[in-house]
């Protein structure tokens, strides 16, 4: 079976938990992904990002929140970059790496080896 590029986490992706998507997309050099949706969302469209460590950042909204920021593209991977958990208000260092071309894991550490990892599942067709 051939491997996925690491250029393919480009798309919109189901996350494990709490219905979400995420859209990923090219951020200069890097990749970036906002939350589009997630069943809080759906619930209340207006939903803040209550539990944020800043309270400064508590009114902001979390759709089209960026979660995911600051990746390097190495070999087969994207590392060195962040994602935000809107549940904890917590950001973590998180590595992103494709298992075929529908299939995501990423890595979310708060120092290693504390880490968890999902795996996110493509929504639709890749975009380019």
């Amino acid at each position: 079976m051939a491997t996925a590029a690491p250029d393919d986490v480009v798309g919109r992706w189901k996350t494990e938990s709490r219905g979400g998507i995420v859209e990923i997309a090219k951020c200069g050099s890097s990749i970036c992904g906002k939350l589009v949706s997630s069943d809080g969302l759906k619930a209340d469209p207006a939903l803040k990002d209550v539990n944020n460590k800043d309270e400064s950042l508590r009114s902001r909204p979390l759709k089209n929140l960026v979660l995911l920021k600051g990746f390097t593209r190495k070999k087969d991977e994207w590392s060195g970059g962040t994602i935000y958990n809107a549940e904890d208000g917590g950001t973590y260092k998180a590595t992103i790496t494709m298992q075929d071309a529908d299939h995501l894991k990423l890595k979310g550490c708060i120092v290693w080896p504390l880490c968890k990892t999902q795996t996110w599942t493509r929504i639709g067709t890749r975009i380019n």
